[in-house]
């Protein structure tokens, strides 16, 4: 090997960054040229050829971030890399961060409440960076873009060029190869091409001239709360078979399929493999994932804000289904009441068996989870009590769910769960607002066989896993004492792993004996190793 090919330095911290090289400030204005021509078609440029200006706009984009991470990551030596991150001004919180942060924050509010300002034109012809994508949207689906096709479109290149920037960087981990390869391909394929496919065969003699409600297929209860209102019951039940089908995958995805896997693998099946938020926190957002916040503070703010998130989508399910439901026993089997009372047997199967069998591991969590579920139980009493036609205490169902729309699914999700990346990590979202990694998680908790094993022996505390750590858990502290990590935030993503110079740390789905047990402590102990290993 020659020996002026890589740098031999054996500091774990790296050094400050140098700055860009000729080809890395080639690759930026590349990509800011693609970014360039999306600017113009806000302002109404009006591009002669559509299809021609948004290739090289995309493509300029993709080849931009692809050409800086082979020149940033090509020539160095696998294995890990700090790469200065603390002393860059877009990692590090500092100007460009801001910058960075305010920019994304500010394209989410004009994407989610203001759309008419990118284009948008309702029973027209589109204009401004939305027209810019109709010629892709009807190649696709046969329809003219929408705000939600160029997001989803923008979301699937940020996904794949910056996936390809992970696979370089973490190359020597095949776990992180893996995983990456996965939700580049679930985001690219289940939640772009699939979906506006089945756009397609809406009025089709295959959906007996009926029509498909937009589907993301890896979107699960709860994040598709909306998946059980009557408008798209009535949509599935209307295309034949296809829809049914879909209905039923939708049923067994939540009681069946969920459960199953997370046993398996624990929540990192969905969070870390599958989940369209995860992917684009994994690769666009990889640069931020320090920046989590580690305080004890956070921590109590986690808990309470993530068990609120989820009691509040219980009730709001709940409640959509409830509203379209009827009194007459005469007419349908499934009234108002039975299934109130159906939910409420339910809940309380689940929280007894936690509570009888699972209280030792829940620890402090049992506390939140006994105030959510006679929360949710007082107000399921007064649905009975105080709910109408269509309402719900004095509220409309659709003002209630629309509420949610906004305050969880636009407001938590994208403008401050993705637009501030820069500012306050990459997983804020999944760490303290989505509702589904907090229902993996208290299934990971409680039955899954996966946990994080460590080796404390062998731990140098150079602080690498916790620093991290997108999720904000001390990983060190753990690591220190040689003790299993089982945690209900933790999406397994495994950085932690691939960071440690001393290969501390193992993801591993074991047997349930022995997951959860803080007496491990290989540090300072007069400890049988060769028990403990026969053990597991």
């Amino acid at each position: 090997m020659n020996s002026q090919t890589y740098h031999k330095s054996m500091a774990l911290t790296g050094e400050p960054p140098k700055s860009l090289s000729i080809s890395q400030k080639l690759a930026v204005l590349l990509g800011l040229s693609g970014l360039g021509i999306l600017l113009l078609a806000v302002f109404n440029v009006n591009f002669p050829n559509k299809t021609l200006w948004l290739t090289l706009s995309l493509l300029a984009i993709t080849v931009g971030i692809v050409w800086f991470s082979w020149d940033a990551y090509s020539k160095k030596i696998p294995g890990i890399k700090n790469d200065g991150v603390w002393f860059k001004s877009i990692s590090s919180r500092g100007l460009w961060g801001w910058v960075a942060g305010l920019s994304l924050t500010g394209f989410y509010i004009v994407l989610y409440f203001y759309p008419e300002y990118l284009g948008l034109v309702n029973g027209g012809d589109n204009k401004g960076v939305i027209g810019l994508f109709d010629p892709l949207s009807k190649f696709l689906s046969g329809n003219p873009a929408s705000q939600w096709f160029v997001y989803g479109t923008l979301y699937t290149v940020a996904i794949l060029a910056f996936g390809i920037k992970f696979l370089w960087k973490y190359r020597h981990n095949r776990y992180e190869r893996l995983r990456t390869w996965s939700v580049m391909f679930f985001q690219t394929a289940f939640a772009f091409i699939i979906p506006e496919l089945m756009a397609r065969l809406n009025g089709d003699k295959i959906l007996d001239g009926g029509s498909l409600p937009y589907y993301d297929l890896k979107n699960i209860w709860p994040l598709n709360y909306y998946n059980f209102e009557g408008y798209r019951i009535k949509a599935f039940l209307s295309s034949g078979e296809i829809g049914f089908a879909l209905l039923i995958f939708g049923i067994l995805s939540i009681f069946v399929i969920t459960p199953i896997l997370t046993y398996k693998y624990g929540k990192r099946w969905y969070c870390s493999w599958v989940c369209g938020c995860g992917g684009l926190a994994e690769t666009a957002g990889d640069s931020f994932r320090q920046l989590s916040d580690k305080s004890t503070f956070a921590w109590k703010v986690e808990r309470w804000v993530v068990h609120s998130v989820v009691v509040f989508v219980t009730l709001m399910t709940t409640a959509v289904i409830y509203s379209y439901l009827g009194t007459d026993t005469s007419k349908y089997w499934l009234t108002k009441s039975t299934f109130l009372i159906g939910v409420v047997v339910l809940l309380t199967l689940v929280f007894g068996w936690a509570m009888i069998f699972k209280r030792d591991q829940l620890q402090k969590d049992a506390q939140y989870g006994a105030i959510g579920y006679f929360v949710i139980i007082i107000v399921l009493i007064g649905f009975h009590f105080f709910s109408g036609d269509g309402q719900i205490f004095l509220f409309k169902s659709e003002t209630l769910r629309k509420s949610y729309s906004f305050l969880i699914g636009s407001i938590f999700s994208g403008v401050i769960g993705t637009g501030f990346y820069p500012i306050f990590g990459s997983r804020v979202w999944c760490r303290f607002g989505c509702p589904m990694a907090a229902i993996l998680g208290f299934q990971q908790k409680l039955f899954s066989r996966f946990r994080i094993t460590t080796n404390g022996g062998q731990c140098i505390s150079c602080g690498n896993c916790s620093v991290y750590c997108e999720m904000g858990i001390d990983v060190r502290a753990y690591a220190q004492k040689g003790e299993n990590i089982v945690r209900s935030s933790c999406v397994g993503c495994g950085i932690c792993s691939a960071v440690c110079p001393r290969g501390v740390l193992k993801l591993e789905n074991g047997p349930l004996e022995g997951r959860i047990d803080s007496n491990q402590v290989l540090l300072g102990n007069d400890v049988d190793l060769m028990t403990l290993v026969n053990k597991k």
